[in-house]
C-alpha cells in the first residue's frame, strides 16, 4: 500500500516506523530536513521536504496516486487543508487527519463528510488516551484494557500475584475458578517479557503478564479470580489540567473525587469554571509539601498528564513514593516506556501507540474492523471480520482446531451478532463472525490477514 504521512512528529515517526515495517511504500512529508534526515537514517523510507498542505508539495510526495494520505502535523487546520485539498486535486481514496481542538470535534457530524472537509476519518489523540486512562481507572490492577465488536468483548492484561488462585495452576483448571455462566481465554503470557503461547497443559506463576479476553460484563468477576481483589477508586489526582486533564475531569467528576493540580494560573483558574465538581489546584504537581498538604497518601489514582515526559515522570514517581496507591503517566518518548513501567510507575501511557492502533486497521488488507498495538508495538489484538464459504474461506465452516493459524497467534472469542462466544476447540466459525485474536508476532499479521481474505477456491 502507498502511504503518504504528513508531519514527522512523535505520532509521524512513529506511524511511519511502524507501517515501514509492513513492507508499504511509505513517504513522509515535513518543512524540517532535520527531523527526515532522522527518519531516513532509522527507516527505508522517502521523505519530501515542504509544506504539508501545499499542492506542489503533495504532488512531489506522490499523493496523486497513493492510497491514503495520513495528515498528523502538528497543525489541525494543515491536517484538514492537506485532506482537501487531496480530494480536490488528487482523488485520494483515503484520507486521515489528526485534529484535537475540541471547537472541531465538537462539530464533527457536520464537518467531517466527504462533501464538507474530505477527512475519512479524523483522530483525536487527546480523546484516544483518555478513554484508555478512563478503561485503566474502571478496572483497579489492569496492565491494558481494549475493547473489542462496539464493547462487547474487553482484552485485558493483568499482572499474577503470589497466592492467586490460578498461580501454580494449569490453565484448564480455569474455568473451575470462574462463577457459573461465566467464560473466559487466556490469550497470552509474558514471563520476564518473553512471550508464552497457552496451551491447556500451561501454568502459571507469580508476576506472569496474563491477557485475557471475555465478554464485558464478567470482565470483574474474571479479574477477581486472576489477581487479588482491588478496592475500587474513589480518590482520583490529576497532574495537568490541558486537554486531557480537562477531558478526563470532566468523565469523572460526577462519579468520583477528583483534583487538578495545574502549574499555569490562569490555566487553572479557566478550569475552575468550567469544572463544577472538582477541586483546581494552581502550583507544581512535583512539590512534595503541596501533594503532602492534599492528601497524597489517600488517592487511589494519580495520573500525570502534561505535556512534558520528564515533569510526568518525577510527578508520579514522587506521588507513588508518597503514597498514591497506583500511579500513571503519560509519556510520548518510547524509550522512555520500558525504563519506568514496572518500577516506581505502575503504567506508562503513550499517545504514539493509541494513535497507530486506531489507524491500522485501515491499513490492513482483508475486513479487519480493529487493530490494537500491545507490547509497545510487538504484538497485536485484532479483530477480523469472517467472510464467505468453507468452499472460498479459511476460515469459515471450520472448527478452530481446524484453522492453521500462524505461529504465535491464538484465537480468544467470536462475536456471532450479540453473542459473545470463547473460543474453544469445538466452536465453528461462521460467515459473518467477528473474530478476536492475540499475534505475539505482529511479523505475522499479514499471515492473519491471508487467513481471513477470501479466495476463489480454497478445496
Amino acid at each position: 500500500m502507498k502511504i503518504v504521512i504528513l508531519g514527522a512528529g512523535q505520532v509521524g515517526s512513529t506511524l511511519a516506523e511502524n507501517l515501514a515495517r509492513e513492507a508499504n511504500d511509505i513517504t513522509v512529508v515535513d518543512a524540517s530536513r532535520a527531523a527526515l534526515n532522522a527518519l531516513q537514517e532509522r527507516l527505508d523510507i522517502r521523505t519530501v521536504l515542504g509544506h504539508a498542505s501545499h499542492p506542489d508539495t503533495l504532488r512531489r510526495a506522490g499523493v496523486n496516486d497513493a492510497d491514503m494520505i495520513i495528515a498528523v502535523t502538528d497543525s489541525d487546520e494543515t491536517n484538514m487543508l492537506a485532506c482537501r485539498i487531496s480530494q480536490t486535486l488528487f482523488h485520494t481514496p483515503t484520507k486521515i487527519a489528526r485534529v484535537r481542538a475540541a471547537e472541531y470535534l465538537n462539530e464533527e457530524d457536520r464537518l467531517f463528510l466527504p462533501d464538507a472537509l474530505s477527512v475519512d476519518m479524523r483522530i483525536s489523540p487527546e480523546q484516544l488516551v483518555t478513554e484508555a486512562i478512563l478503561r485503566l481507572i474502571e478496572y483497579p490492577g489492569a496492565l491494558q484494557v481494549v475493547d473489542f465488536a462496539d464493547g462487547k468483548v474487553q482484552l485485558v492484561g493483568v499482572r499474577a500475584y503470589y497466592g492467586g488462585p490460578l498461580v501454580g495452576n494449569e490453565l484448564k483448571e480455569l474455568p473451575s475458578h470462574l462463577p457459573a455462566g461465566v467464560d473466559a481465554r487466556v490469550a497470552a503470557i509474558y514471563r520476564r517479557g518473553k512471550p508464552i503461547i497457552p496451551e491447556g497443559s500451561t501454568i502459571i506463576e507469580a508476576d506472569d503478564e496474563v491477557f485475557f479476553v471475555g465478554a464485558k460484563v464478567h470482565i470483574p468477576k474474571i479479574m477477581a479470580e486472576l489477581r487479588k481483589a482491588d478496592r475500587p477508586v474513589k480518590r482520583v489526582m490529576l497532574a495537568g489540567g490541558g486537554n486531557i486533564g480537562m477531558r478526563l475531569a470532566r468523565a469523572l467528576e460526577k462519579k468520583l473525587q477528583v483534583k487538578i493540580i495545574e502549574r499555569n494560573g490562569e490555566r487553572a483558574r479557566y478550569l475552575s469554571e468550567q469544572l463544577n465538581h472538582v477541586v483546581v489546584l494552581a502550583g507544581d504537581a512535583a512539590n512534595e509539601a503541596l501533594l503532602e498538604e492534599e492528601n497524597i497518601e489517600d488517592t487511589d489514582v494519580f495520573c500525570a498528564v502534561t505535556n512534558d515526559d520528564e515533569a510526568n515522570i518525577l510527578s508520579a514517581m514522587l506521588a507513588k513514593r508518597l503514597g498514591a496507591r497506583r500511579v500513571l503517566s503519560l509519556i510520548n518518548r518510547l524509550a522512555y516506556v520500558d525504563l519506568v513501567e514496572g518500577g516506581a510507575i505502575d503504567i506508562a501511557v503513550s499517545p504514539q501507540q493509541a494513535t497507530v492502533s486506531a489507524l491500522l486497521a485501515h491499513v490492513r488488507r482483508g475486513d479487519v474492523a480493529k487493530v490494537h498495538s500491545l507490547r509497545r508495538g510487538a504484538a497485536e489484538a485484532i479483530e477480523a471480520v469472517a467472510h464467505g464459504d468453507r468452499h472460498n474461506s479459511k476460515v469459515v465452516g471450520r472448527r478452530l482446531d481446524e484453522v492453521k493459524l500462524p505461529p504465535g497467534t491464538t484465537i480468544g472469542a467470536i462475536v456471532r451478532g450479540d453473542e459473545v462466544i470463547i473460543a474453544h476447540r469445538d466452536v465453528v466459525i461462521e460467515a459473518e463472525d467477528h473474530v478476536i485474536l492475540f499475534i505475539v508476532d505482529k511479523r505475522r499479521t499479514k499471515d492473519v490477514e491471508k487467513l481471513f481474505q477470501v479466495g476463489l477456491t480454497f478445496i
